[in-house]
């Protein structure tokens, strides 16, 4: 309870200040937001029952380096992580996806740095994006032809993958109407497209969220508890470009706050029962 109770005072006096106190509390207390989920996800035409985990934590970021710090000095900076993974299987192989992203504390919540991959017997993909003042540079590694080794720069703007970070900051700030976005970087990879700021609705209703990319013929709904900490409750995607049809419906199944690093041994495999991924 100390170490809670010095965190968060650490923070109301940092450049922090515009963090309600209640975010504080909940965010700071050296726990992670641990939530499991029922997914169906489409691939190849048929769909696929998987399961998925979303995971928040604070922690300490390298600025420069943008990577997680190992110990909080002048040169870190707070951030909001998380780390959103999908596991399904197409016939007699799997797929494994994991899509980080990593949000300023400090003032308009910018994102840092997002990253995503792709594993499957085929090979694998991976795609990083960081932000660096006003530009956005994109390195994307692929094992398909004409999407390998790439480097792209563009202009500073909104990111998908930063709008399942900032749902969970204040909801009602969610951009609305008609704005500039980068798809998501799994979305770009896992559909084959082209790494390009497109044109995006966002919709904002309680609990529920809509991003409609028009470009693309795809949707992405957001739904979440309309009270603090605004956990996200599940998810739809469709796409339905280049004539295929895909989808990716994820429910909520169990949450839990845990120090998760520190339960590596054999003895916390039980610890994973009521998240039901197994």
């Amino acid at each position: 309870m100390k170490k809670m109770l010095s965190l968060c005072l650490l923070y109301s006096l940092s450049s922090n200040a515009q963090l309600s106190q209640e975010f504080k509390q909940h965010w700071f207390d050296g726990y992670a937001e641990i939530n499991s989920y029922a997914l169906i996800q489409s691939r190849y035409g048929e769909q696929r029952n998987g399961s998925a985990v979303l995971i928040y934590v604070t922690e300490d970021f390298l600025a420069d380096e943008q990577v997680k710090a190992n110990q909080k000095s002048s040169t870190t900076i707070p951030v909001l992580k998380s780390n959103r993974t999908k596991n399904f299987r197409t016939g007699i192989y799997p797929y494994s996806i994991m899509s980080s992203s990593f949000s300023s504390l400090r003032k308009g919540h910018p994102l840092i740095k997002s990253a995503a991959s792709i594993q499957e017997w085929c090979g694998q993909s991976y795609l990083q994006l960081n932000t660096k003042e006003d530009q956005m540079a994109l390195i994307s590694h692929s094992y398909f032809e004409g999407e390998a080794d790439q480097e792209v720069s563009l202009p500073n703007t909104i990111s998908e993958d930063e709008l399942w970070n900032r749902v969970r900051f204040s909801p009602e700030n969610l951009p609305t109407g008609e704005f500039d976005l980068l798809p998501s970087l799994e979305g770009i990879r896992l559909n084959h497209i082209s790494a390009k700021i497109v044109t995006a609705k966002g919709e904002l209703e309680e609990g529920k969220y809509t991003l409609t990319i028009a470009a693309h013929k795809r949707k992405l709904i957001l739904y979440f508890s309309s009270e603090f900490p605004y956990t996200i409750e599940g998810w739809e995607e469709h796409y339905t470009s280049k004539g295929n049809a895909y989808s990716s419906i994820a429910k909520r199944i169990h949450t839990e706050r845990r120090q998760y690093w520190r339960e590596n041994n054999k003895a916390s495999e039980n610890l994973r029962t009521p998240f039901k991924l197994d």
